[in-house]
């Protein structure tokens, strides 16, 4: 259970409220399957963004406050870290992050663009958040995301949550790091069950390559899955001689009738 939690904030000063971790992890796991309100934010270029614009894509959400120093830039890295091998298995720009700061007002549009500037984090699908003020309790609570004042900042689960391309929760991941199987098997899930927008021959070739994927252990990536690559090899081998035997039978009949 220590993963889960703020490893800086283990000293809690007179009065302050511990996080109670059972009740933390049973309301994120109560989230999943709901689907959260259309909650408002300003990013980091001052541009107003609302959660329903988010959809269409899955979407990873991760919680932070810019003042930690600690675990929550660790957490910030692992997750980048996962983010980029997700990208290598399903292609950029097939997912989106949002990282949202939850210490209002100190965790303004101008303090999350520098968060993300701190990491390198420039890319166009990965959004750094500041959330509306009189909104931040419903979206925390929409996400089933708690969080205690302490005297060193906040004590918090260290979760990342998984949302599918509708806007509903579909995964909750906990600890300071993220196993390729626990954060691109969810994503790949997604991918592989939604509808593709622009049916024809790139949709096909896009769900023949997920298809084709398969996790490697040993080398901590997603791999070609050469055990289906052979499969269909054979099958379309074995369709196209059923296809060259018909035309044949039916060229032969032809000429004799």
């Amino acid at each position: 259970m220590w993963r889960f939690l703020s490893l800086a904030l283990l000293v809690f000063p007179s009065g302050a409220q511990a996080l109670d971790q059972v009740l933390a992890l049973r309301e994120s796991q109560a989230a999943i399957g709901r689907m959260p309100r259309d909650h408002r934010f300003i990013d980091g270029s001052g541009r107003p963004v609302r959660l329903a614009e988010l959809r269409g894509k899955p979407l990873v959400v991760q919680f932070v406050y810019t003042g930690c120093f600690q675990v929550c830039p660790v957490t910030t890295q692992a997750l980048a870290g996962a983010v980029a091998q997700a990208e290598r298995t399903l292609g950029p720009g097939t997912f989106r992050v949002a990282t949202i700061g939850f210490n209002l007002p100190a965790d303004s549009p101008e303090a999350m663009r520098d968060f993300g500037r701190k990491f390198g984090l420039a890319s166009p699908s990965w959004l750094f958040l500041s959330p509306d003020a009189q909104g931040l309790p419903g979206l925390v609570a929409d996400f089933g995301f708690r969080y205690e004042p302490t005297a060193a900042g906040f004590d918090h689960l260290l979760q990342a949550t998984i949302v599918d391309a509708e806007g509903r929760i579909y995964r909750q991941l906990y600890g300071d790091s993220f196993d390729a199987p626990l954060f691109t098997g969810p994503l790949l899930e997604l991918a592989r069950n939604a509808p593709l927008p622009n049916p024809g021959l790139p949709a096909f070739l896009e769900q023949l390559r997920l298809l084709c994927t398969v996790y490697d252990p040993a080398a901590g990536r997603y791999r070609l899955n050469y055990v289906v690559v052979i499969e269909l090899a054979v099958g379309a081998s074995v369709v196209l001689a059923v296809l060259g035997f018909l035309g044949m039978e039916w060229r032969r009949r032809r000429r004799a009738a």
